[in-house]
């Protein structure tokens, strides 16, 4: 990570944490290329997450390849908002970790 990813961080690791909305998650792995933590993995959805997806939804993810992103680094985020920023579907929050 550079100085300047560095600067733009609000918080220290696992303060605050990106969710994904998997109803509008299509993995362009946009967040994945700007994020300075590397907190985003980039692969096929879960079986048990695609299931709580409505029938639009599903149709809409196997356009798309099946492929959503994960924040399977969460606990890293630093809350520099950079994934929020590039994800085109609005699919990315940060929220404070309980």
């Amino acid at each position: 990570m550079t100085r300047n990813a560095t600067s733009a961080c609000k918080q220290p690791p696992g303060v605050i944490v990106p969710k994904v909305d998997f109803t509008r998650c299509e993995g362009k792995a946009d967040c994945a290329v700007v994020c300075p933590e590397n907190v985003f993995d980039i692969r096929r959805i879960d079986a048990a997450d695609y299931q709580t997806l409505r029938p639009l939804q599903r149709f809409k993810l196997r356009v798309h390849g099946m492929k959503v992103a994960y924040a399977t680094r969460a606990d890293a985020c630093r809350a520099c908002g950079h994934c929020v920023s590039a994800c085109p579907e609005h699919a990315i929050t940060l929220v404070k970790m309980r």
